[in-house]
């Protein structure tokens, strides 16, 4: 009883004291590939950089990706995910960034427009207690996660044995856990065409990849390395209607869908196996976006952006996964180091020299899935990146305002898989602001072949 009252007496006190503040130029939220870019693009700026992670050590979610593949276009060499991660490790520890690790953000705040309202407020929580940490911009990169069985609402019992596909990845490479002896994986996603290797190797039967849609998710390399070459069967356009099973999965029912990815009627067979792996797509972890007053694009589910990687609240910037979801890490590192850049110039007043200010908005059209940036504000030279919907064996990218052309490229297949890029170039941007508009359109148009 006493020492109940003695920690109260501590709590009453300590609710009196101001939390610690530490001053930053920039404040990176996520110590993964995106973050550790960022952070090391803002350092070399000139900036004073922190960054803050909730793990206990830098790397993100590349710790556990030990396949090769990475580092092939910025290191111009393959590695694993440990090494690409480690490279980037030593050099943050080679300079003066500040890291908190083990520490989870609670929330951002703008400043007082009465002080400066440019200055925001990072509150984070780790073992030593709370602290806030200051700065001019903050850059979000705090990656995605794993959609879950409840989010794509499969049906039938609830036992042990459903697994998201990183987290079988997790357990297998880091906590060196087996999930179980027989695999069914939904989904063709890279990371469960990955992790269908992975098992296979690890000892773990795989029965199959089942697909939902009418071609694979994944990157070809993947189908092939991980599939092909280890003779697992890719399903396509069938999906897990049911989990059997009480304590510990026994079985999965799989049917297959029509063109309306409805299940058919009668193709339904049960397919024996004690676990069940998902990988049915990745979602930007914006909660601290929204909380921090960001615009959210609703194709993407990351932040609306200018060409800058800026957000629609001052100050703030996104890169990364928490931006839109990407197929190589290399790309999430050219993509950060840009970010990392205009953040460290925004944070020290630097100002942007690309050309005259503008007000324009970019939306997808045709097949594309998504445009980014969603906004220009400055012309200049800028690269739209995008997804198309589906797959198309002969199609052109073009750019139109108000109905008219600006723009077209060459004719050349496209895959859901890969994420594109597309130069803007200015001329452009000021060909759309003469005609008076508000918004480019990037449309991407399947065309005939003769």
């Amino acid at each position: 009883m006493a020492t109940f009252d003695m920690h109260n007496e501590r709590l009453e006190a300590g609710a009196t004291e101001a939390v610690q503040t530490q001053a930053f130029d920039v404040v990176v939220i996520g110590g993964g590939p995106a973050g550790m870019a960022a952070a090391l693009a803002a350092h070399k700026a000139g900036a004073r950089v922190a960054i803050v992670e909730r793990e206990q050590h830098l790397g993100g979610i590349l710790r556990q990706c030990i396949h090769p593949g990475f580092g092939l276009s910025h290191f111009k060499q393959e590695l694993t995910g440990p090494e690409y991660a480690q490279r980037f490790i030593d050099q943050v520890r080679a300079t003066n960034i500040a890291l908190f690790l083990d520490s989870m953000v609670l929330g951002i705040d703008s400043g007082d427009s009465t002080e400066d309202a440019t200055l925001h407020t990072v509150t984070l929580m780790n073992p030593s207690g709370m602290l806030q940490l200051t700065g001019r911009a903050v850059v979000l990169a705090m990656g995605c996660r794993e959609r879950t069985r409840s989010e794509i609402k499969i049906p039938g019992s609830r036992p042990a044995g459903v697994f998201t596909a990183g987290l079988a990845q997790r357990y297998i490479n880091i906590e060196n856990l087996k999930p179980g002896s027989r695999a069914v994986i939904l989904g063709s996603g890279d990371i469960g065409l990955i992790m269908a290797r992975r098992c296979t190797l690890e000892g773990i039967s795989v029965e199959g990849v089942y697909e939902l849609m009418p071609y694979a998710n994944g990157l070809r390399r993947n189908v092939k390395n991980c599939l092909d070459d280890f003779g697992i069967p890719l399903h396509l356009s069938t999906t897990v209607t049911r989990v059997i099973g009480r304590d510990r999965v026994e079985a999965v029912e799989v049917s297959k869908v029509d063109e309306h990815l409805a299940p058919i009627p009668g193709t339904e067979r049960v397919v024996p196996c004690d676990t069940l792996l998902l990988s049915v797509g990745l979602i930007p972890e914006n909660e601290l976006s929204v909380a921090a007053g960001v615009e959210l694009d609703s194709r993407t589910r990351g932040a609306v952006v200018d060409q800058s990687l800026q957000t629609g609240v001052s100050g703030i910037f996104a890169c990364g996964n928490v931006l839109h979801v990407h197929d190589l890490a290399d790309n999430v590192t050219t993509e950060s180091e840009r970010a990392g850049a205009a953040a460290a110039a925004y944070a020290l007043g630097v100002g942007d020299s690309m050309g005259a200010s503008c007000e324009l908005t970019i939306s997808p059209a045709g097949i594309a899935g998504y445009a980014l940036p969603g906004r220009i504000t400055t012309v200049g030279l800028t690269k739209l990146n995008f997804r198309v919907r589906r797959p198309v064996d002969a199609a052109r990218v073009r750019i139109l305002a108000n109905g008219e052309e600006l723009l077209a490229g060459k004719v050349r297949p496209f895959k859901p898989s890969v994420m594109e890029s597309f130069p803007l170039p200015a001329k452009v941007i000021q060909r759309a602001l003469d005609l008076g508009v508000s918004e480019i359109v990037l449309s991407v148009d399947p065309v005939e072949e003769a």
